[in-house]
């Protein structure tokens, strides 16, 4: 079952935003700061929110969209930010599902599209999305911190 995060449900999701970060190799992972960024994130938020997968009471995925805008199209846009599955669930479709519902609810709150990057070494992801019926994108991904 797919369900928003809340206040409620947040500290379900927070050791598996650490593992999804550890699986990034973020240098200076933070609970704290973790809790408090995260929990801007609701099913109201214009901005975006999160949304968790539970299978008998144990949560095994979370993704989180943020909405922004797209000049060349022109219009706005979902970005799937994270989409993180605890290992023994990947394979399984709780990935597949969480991304479908994404979709979903980005179309309906007036997105034109989905887009979201991966590592090109994240190979249970770049399955997942090969598998599914989307368009690789051929753009590179730049950073530029400060």
């Amino acid at each position: 079952m797919i369900e928003f995060v809340t206040k409620e449900n947040l500290d379900e999701i927070l050791p598996l935003i650490r593992q999804y970060q550890e699986f990034y190799k973020v240098a200076d992972i933070s609970d704290s700061r973790n809790r408090e960024f995260f929990s801007q994130f609701g099913e109201s938020n214009p901005s975006g929110c999160q949304f968790l997968f539970r299978e008998e009471g144990k949560v095994l995925g979370f993704a989180t969209v943020y909405f922004t805008h797209n000049s060349t199209l022109p219009a706005r846009v979902g970005v799937l930010n994270d989409l993180f599955c605890v290992a023994d669930s990947r394979g399984k479709g709780v990935g597949r599902q969480l991304v479908e519902h994404c979709r979903s609810y980005v179309m309906a709150n007036g997105a034109a599209r989905l887009q979201w990057v991966t590592a090109p070494d994240n190979e249970p992801a770049n399955r997942l999305y090969q598998s599914m019926n989307t368009q690789k994108s051929s753009w590179y991904f730049y950073t530029y911190n400060g």
